[in-house]
């Protein structure tokens, strides 16, 4: 007996179409199969996000994009200017990467201070923010401090990895995250996930949203695992 539905597991998925090289046929694609599944939303590559956010309007699946992708070092002023286009071209859900250097370094004040910058003008859009740490660089002391500023901003999700790093989304992690999140803010796992028994971990872990792009296989083990 399973305590999930082929449908849980969609309204878990941010499908990533976040190749630099994927074509506009590519992404019509992409968007498809993300509307005929129901995933939660569609995450693309900034340039692609006034098609994407076009070919899901209407739908329940969001429109979302990445913002200092994929190493996050960008300035602060330009990783704003990245959130407010993104927002002016339909994105509803926003993925920051936080400056590694800086945490690395101890400078919460900057990073809570770049966070903040582009929290500012996604809240005010009445849109989400998913701020990815690339939890492979920190330590666990390091990762409980990004969790805590995660916690004080009250972002909507702390997400583990871009998937552009040596290793990405961990069940270690995922649980570590999820015992720090507080009020609204909850756990996104990516990087790696690649089946759905994996999926399973890190729902299991606490996660909440999962970001992958096997997503037409991932589906097709979900209703074969249902008998469906």
């Amino acid at each position: 007996m399973t305590d999930f539905s082929c449908r849980d597991i969609a309204q878990m998925i941010d499908h990533a179409l976040l190749a630099p090289t994927l074509t506009a046929d590519e992404l019509q694609v992409g968007c498809e199969a993300a509307l005929e599944h129901q995933v939660a939303s569609v995450c693309t590559m900034p340039f692609h996000l006034s098609e994407c956010a076009r070919a899901l309007a209407g739908s329940s699946v969001c429109a979302s994009t990445t913002i200092g992708f994929p190493h996050g070092v960008q300035t602060t002023s330009i990783k704003r200017a990245e959130a407010e286009q993104a927002l002016f071209d339909g994105g509803q859900e926003l993925d920051l990467v936080i400056n590694p250097s800086r945490a690395l370094s101890g400078d919460w004040d900057y990073v809570r201070d770049e966070i903040a910058a582009v929290l500012e003008p996604t809240r005010a859009a009445g849109q989400k923010l998913k701020v990815i740490f690339e939890t492979c660089y920190f330590d666990q002391q390091q990762k409980i401090a990004l969790c805590q500023i995660g916690n004080e901003l009250q972002v909507d999700w702390i997400k583990t990895s871009t998937g552009f790093a040596r290793a990405g989304a961990t069940v270690d992690d995922v649980k570590l995250m999820v015992s720090q999140a507080t009020g609204r803010v909850e756990v996104k796992a990516s990087g790696g996930i690649r089946d759905l028994d994996s999926l399973l971990a890190l729902r299991a872990a606490g996660a909440t949203r999962i970001g992958m792009s096997r997503t037409a296989d991932l589906m097709e083990a979900c209703r074969r695992r249902l008998g469906l």
